[in-house]
């Protein structure tokens, strides 16, 4: 008899062994403005806030010069890079051959490549931040590890 395997708990078990990079894919109807989103980084009470302009031309109901704000919890750390899309294409981004698409914003799990992190991280809180979330601006990358995250529109 030939065993049949679970596809899942395969994938499953060989992760404890391989450890990969995933990228779970977070803004589906909402994203930056692509030629000058402005990124802004502000902690406030313990609550970080990265503000930016949203992109009116691919998302129905978002308004030019309309600003998201997405407000992460229990941050432990964050860094606003300067990688652009251009570097990114070149390969000069850790996660250049990995990540899905430029310009989106991802929660990641697995291997983070932290041994290949730039080491501009600003420490913010104390050690909380369980998940790491990525956003490719256009001409910056901002990496957070936090709790929780909410998007927020702004006028």
């Amino acid at each position: 008899m030939i065993p049949v395997f679970n596809r899942e708990l395969v994938i499953a078990r060989l992760s404890l062994y391989v450890m990969t990079t995933r990228f779970i894919h977070i803004n589906q109807d909402w994203n930056a403005e692509p030629n000058d989103p402005e990124p802004m980084v502000s902690l406030v009470d313990g609550v970080l806030f990265l503000e930016f302009y949203a992109n009116p031309w691919a998302y129905e109901g978002y308004a030019e010069g309309e600003k998201l704000r997405l407000e992460f919890s229990g941050c432990k750390r964050y860094r606003l890079g300067r990688v652009n899309d251009e570097g990114w294409y070149r390969g000069q981004c850790r996660f250049s051959t990995l990540a899905p698409k430029w310009g989106e914003f991802y929660e990641l799990q697995g291997d983070r490549l932290l041994e290949k992190c730039p080491s501009d991280w600003i420490d913010v809180g104390p050690a909380h931040g369980p998940r790491h979330f990525l956003f490719y601006f256009r001409d910056e990358e901002f990496e957070c590890e936090a709790d929780s995250f909410e998007m927020k529109r702004r006028e």
